[in-house]
């Protein structure tokens, strides 16, 4: 069988070209500092003291890149350990943070379950990597004894339902090309790919496309030789095992079941976010957030004066726009389309955030009172932030443009 170390040296994933770098920056959740903010610090962390950062299992350096790039653009004082297994992978990430004249970077080839021994970190992301090791749980705590006090983990890691069909295809090709090296197998897989009946179950899934983008993708979707899949209780379970616990989902909202209609009064937290991930049948991976069960913290909430919004999707003077309007505001999520409408009284605070000004002062620049605001900036809270599109932080406080 090919090893998860061997499959990365062939193809290390995901394909990336370090030359994109100079016209384009992959962004993405987790590991936005504007979005860990929200999630990990109640919106409110002082951006002045430096972010220690490990990024577990690194890969070709998405986050590694995302995350650095923003903290060098805000100017704030970061160090991040990148490790991984795959010495190609490694190369590929630190070509692209070359050619991006990115600084503080340590980079290590070595596995994530040695991460105690790296240090102790505010913040440690780890996307797609704890559901290929051998033993996850083992990787789970091995970051939850790395994260400092007052740290938090951004995490990735499949979800069963939206990978219909992906399992079986792992499984015959297993069976089908055991012994062969990487090239070898995905050659013969890509061929016994195109005789597949369209009825397959993976062919008639629309929420998976990495098979189309690239040989990595392909490999990483269908030939890898250790992969599983997580259910909301399964991930929570793992989670509470490992000393973790759930802030939240970067998209809380596709895991609210009443949507989809009506749910018990008496159903938990917990419940309700697997009965909305029965009921949408679409979700591929989970994202979130967590932080040490001995330190539960929430997301940042409430529309209190001194926090600051961020808004994502698009300049919002056009939000503000469309809503002053009356007009009904479409969400993609997934395969899903989500439809809000926004109170068009909210429209004047909306055109004024820029992720500088606090609550309050946009109120008084405004002209509302603070009573007047306050149900407005609660309306836009209740409404965006469950889709990733309005958090807090502090990111640029104090900052001049």
């Amino acid at each position: 069988m090919v090893t998860v170390s061997e499959q990365y040296e062939a193809f290390p994933y995901p394909a990336r070209d370090p030359a994109e770098e100079k016209s384009r920056l992959v962004t993405g959740s987790p590991s936005n500092p504007v979005e860990m903010d929200h999630f990990l610090w109640g919106g409110q962390r002082d951006w002045s003291k430096r972010l220690r950062v490990l990024v577990a299992g690194g890969g070709t350096g998405d986050g590694l890149i995302q995350l650095a790039q923003l903290m060098t653009d805000a100017r704030r004082p970061y160090d991040i350990t990148y490790v991984d297994l795959s010495r190609a992978s490694r190369g590929v990430a630190e070509a692209r943070a070359k050619v991006r004249g990115l600084k503080n970077i340590r980079f290590l080839t070595g596995s994530l379950l040695d991460a105690p021994d790296l240090g102790q970190f505010d913040y440690i992301d780890c996307c797609g990597v704890l559901h290929h090791l051998p033993d996850p749980a083992a990787g789970f705590r091995a970051l939850r004894a790395a994260c400092a006090p007052g740290g938090g983990l951004g995490f990735m890691v499949y979800a069963p339902l939206g990978r219909s069909g992906v399992y079986p295809l792992q499984r015959a090709f297993g069976a089908m090309f055991d012994g062969l090296p990487p090239e070898d197998r995905l050659t013969a897989a890509r061929k016994v790919f195109v005789a597949l009946p369209d009825a397959h179950p993976f062919k008639r899934n629309p929420n998976l496309g990495d098979h189309k983008s690239s040989d990595a993708g392909f490999y990483d979707l269908l030939l890898h030789g250790q992969d599983r899949a997580y259910s909301v209780p399964d991930l929570l379970a793992e989670l509470a095992g490992a000393g973790w616990a759930l802030s939240d989902f970067a998209s809380p909202g596709q895991y609210d079941p009443s949507r989809f209609g009506p749910v018990p009064d008496a159903m938990d937290r917990p419940a309700r976010m697997a009965l909305a991930e029965d009921l949408s049948g679409t979700l591929k991976v989970h994202v979130g957030y967590a932080v040490p069960a001995d330190d539960p913290r929430q997301p940042a909430g409430g529309a209190a004066p001194d926090l600051i919004p961020h808004l994502k999707g698009g300049p919002p003077q056009a939000l503000a726009g469309a809503v002053a309007q009356g007009r009904p505001i479409p969400i993609k999520s997934g395969q899903e389309t989500i439809t809000l409408s926004l109170p068009p009284e909210a429209a004047p605070l909306i055109a004024r955030i820029d992720g500088r000004s606090s609550i309050g002062a946009i109120t008084k620049a405004a002209g509302l009172t603070t009573d007047t605001a306050r149900p407005l900036w609660l309306a836009l809270e209740q409404a965006l932030s469950p889709w990733g599109l309005y958090q807090y932080s502090a990111l640029l406080k104090g900052r001049v443009r």
